[in-house]
Order: structure tokens, then sequence, then C-alpha cells
């Protein structure tokens, strides 16, 4: 979700680059075609010289009609980029047959093909698209060979040569082999390059809500500050009118309404002085999967869940972080009372723990409640936001800046009645080593 806009602009980038390179072949075929006719001397329109010059127009046209569908029909995006693709391959197909099948120059294309798909459809989709190419081709040269095509009538002065089964056969094999080996190639590149670019809009969305709630603590530290002081006197003032006004029943109930207002008005600034200047604790090795354990163990034991909510766990051992143990006790558990309150009826909390690179651990806390939606995403952690009833905006602002101080970064996934998932990434420390 976090992504969605940046995807959408990237693969935007990618579909008018597609858009352009094709414009660029369809130009560079009725080149050459013009070329070979001068070259040669062929000034009479052969069929397969029409047959190009017709493709090479029917490529533009083309491009023009995906520009205008792909600006009027958004939702349906990608399916469109999968049409082109199909229908690429089969214009390659004709390319191939129209020059002469087995003895054509152009079979690379489907290389071509293959490659600018993996940007689209990643490394399962380009397999397929390397399956769908290769099948064509070996369909093209087995009916060329049982006699079902005649590409070389088809094709004029073009080409001409006699084959064998062994060297439809070798030929076959090769652009299999080639375009498997390319779909992995270029998938897994792809991927890796989605991953990469995922990873730094997810670093630079955290940089910046780093620097944006450090601004609003400065301010919340000394506000506070502000606060604290007065409340404090008022606080000791209504203590010691309390105790002299005993006898009057209207004034003890009104004291107690300003000592229980006032008390709330403390907590409140408390928890403001929390997220202003969160303090690093005392910094310990702390085994992840017995921190959650235990955790999870107190907070089943909470009366208000009752049965309604089923915690799962899949932890690993022989993982430890660097942190103060209370502090990361209050991190777990604000994120499964969030988890357990997005849950109306019965529901699931899953946690679980991976390895990751670079000496990493991510800790993903996921429900099934009613998730978010994109605008409430980018404001859950903004102090005061809140979305419930009863509750001060402030558990999530705070969770974010206690890990903060640690190095720790979360990343929020969701979808309104899908559920959510809060992904926490640790540095792994190894427990054999005093903590600096």
């Amino acid at each position: 979700m976090t992504n969605y806009r940046f995807d959408k602009e990237m693969v935007n980038q990618k579909v008018r680059w597609l858009m352009s390179i094709r414009l660029l072949f369809a130009f560079l075929m009725m080149g050459s075609t013009v070329a070979y006719q001068i070259g040669n001397q062929v000034y009479a329109l052969e069929t397969p010289i029409v047959f190009l010059y017709g493709l090479s127009g029917m490529i533009v046209f083309l491009s023009a009609g995906y520009t205008v569908l792909l600006s009027i029909i958004k939702r349906y995006q990608h399916r469109l980029i999968c049409v082109q693709i199909v229908i690429d391959a089969l214009c390659v197909t004709l390319i191939v047959l129209v020059t002469g099948a087995y003895s054509s120059v152009f079979s690379f294309l489907y290389l071509v093909i293959v490659i600018y798909s993996s940007v689209f459809v990643y490394k399962r989709g380009s397999l397929l698209v390397a399956t769908f190419c290769s099948v064509q081709f070996i369909a093209l040269l087995t009916l060329q060979f049982n006699g079902y095509l005649d590409p070389y009538d088809f094709a004029g002065t073009i080409v001409g040569s006699t084959i064998t089964i062994v060297q439809i056969f070798q030929k076959c094999a090769i652009l299999t082999a080639a375009c498997f080996s390319v779909a992995c190639l270029s998938g897994y590149l792809a991927d890796q390059e989605r991953q990469s670019k995922s990873e730094l809009v997810a670093i630079q969305a955290h940089l910046d809500r780093v620097q944006s709630l450090a601004q609003i603590g400065e301010m919340a530290a000394g506000l506070a500050h502000e606060i604290k002081n007065p409340l404090a006197s008022i606080s000791g003032a209504i203590q010691i009118l309390n105790r002299e006004i005993k006898n009057d029943k209207d004034n003890m109930r009104l004291m107690h309404i300003v000592l229980r207002e006032t008390g709330r008005l403390g907590s409140l600034v408390n928890n403001f002085l929390n997220f202003a200047r969160p303090s690093a604790g005392q910094v310990k090795s702390v085994a992840i999967h017995d921190a959650l354990t235990e955790v999870v163990a107190l907070f089943e034991k909470d009366r208000s869940l009752g049965e309604r909510v089923r915690i799962e766990l899949d932890l690993i051992t022989n993982a430890h972080i660097e942190i103060d143990p209370s502090q990361l006790r209050q991190v777990v558990w604000n994120l499964l009372l969030n988890a357990a309150e997005s849950i109306d009826s019965q529901g699931i909390i899953r946690i679980s723990v991976k390895k990751l690179k670079n000496d990493r651990i991510m800790v993903e806390i996921a429900d099934d409640g009613c998730g978010m939606n994109e605008q409430t995403i980018r404001s859950i952690f903004n102090p005061f936001f809140t979305t419930k009833a009863k509750g001060t905006g402030l558990g999530l602002s705070i969770v974010y800046r206690i890990l903060e101080t640690y190095d720790c970064r979360m990343d929020v996934q969701s979808k309104p009645g899908l559920g959510s998932v809060f992904a926490l990434y640790f540095k792994m420390s190894d427990p054999t080593k005093k903590p600096k």
C-alpha cells in the first residue's frame, strides 16, 4: 500500500519507454525494407515487402491505440500490458514467417519480447512469455517442415534454402534454451530491482516520518514541560482543599472530578513527554523468542479478550537483539492491543520472526481485522491521531519513537477488510558481547 503510487508511476514510465521502443522498431523495419529494395534494386512490390510495410504500419497504429487506451483504461492497465506482450509476440512470429521462418535473421526478436516483458510481469510472467514464444517458433518450423507453410515462395527474393529435421530440432532447441535463459536472468534482475526500489521507498518514508516526528517532538517537549509544572501545583492545591471540605458532599463530588481529570491530564502529559524524548533505557541482549513468548503469555490473560482472539507464533531460536526489555514489551503490547481492537468478533493474530540479510531480524505482527485505508496508514504515527472512540492517539507515536532510538524501522501494510501487517526490522546482536 505504501508503495502503490511509486509502483504506478514507475509502470507508467516503463510503458512510455516501451511505446517509444516499439515505434522506433517499426520505423527501423520500414527503413530496412526500403534500404533492401534500393540495395538489391528490387522495385517491384513483392508480397513479403508489402507485408513488411503493412506490419510496420500496423505496429505504429497499435502503439497509438495503446497510448489512448492506457490513458482511458487505468484500472486494467496490467491486463492491457499483457495483451500488448501477446500481440508483439505474434507480430514477431509474422516477421519471422515472412522473412524465411527457419532462415530468418529476426528470430532474436523473441528474446527482446522476453526481456522487456520481465520488466512488467517479472520472473514468473517472463517464463510464461518464453514458453509462448518458444511454442510459436516450434509450431512455425514444424508447419514449414511438413509443407503446411511455404515461406520460401512467400518470401520471394528474400530467402531460399533447404532444411532437414535435425536442423529444425537444433534451431528450436537453441531458441527455446535462449528464451528460458533470458527469462530466468532478466526476470531475476527485474525482481531484484523491484525489491530494491520498494526497500528504498520504505526507507525514504521512514526517514521522512522520523524527521517529521523529531520536529514535533522538540516542540512537544517544551510545551509538555510548561504544562507539567503548573499542573503539579494545581493538583497539590486541590488535594489540600479536598481535605478541608470533607463535610460538603457536592464539593466532595466536584473535587473528585477535578482530581480524576487532573490525574488524567498528568498521565497524558507524561505520555507526551515519552513521545517527545523517549529514553534509550537499559540496553541488554534480549532473546527475541523468549521475550515475545512472555509478552504473548501475559497478553492472553487479558480478560477483555476472552476467547475471541487467538495468537499464533512462528518464532526462531538463537536470535538476539539489543534493546531495553521493558520497552520491547511496551512496543509489542501496543501492537498486539491495536491488532486485537481491530478485530470485531473473532480473529487471529500471527507473530512471526525471520532472519534477513545484513544481520537484520524481522518481527511481523499480522491480524485479520478491519484493516486501514491508505490515508489512515499515512496518519497512524502522527501524535493524537486515532480511529478509536476512546484513546489519546499517542500509542503508535510512542512506539515509533522508541524503535527509532534503537535504529529500528517499522513498516505497515494494510487493506480495508483484509487486516494489517506491522513489520519491525531490528539489528541482530551477539549475546556474547556486551552492549555499548
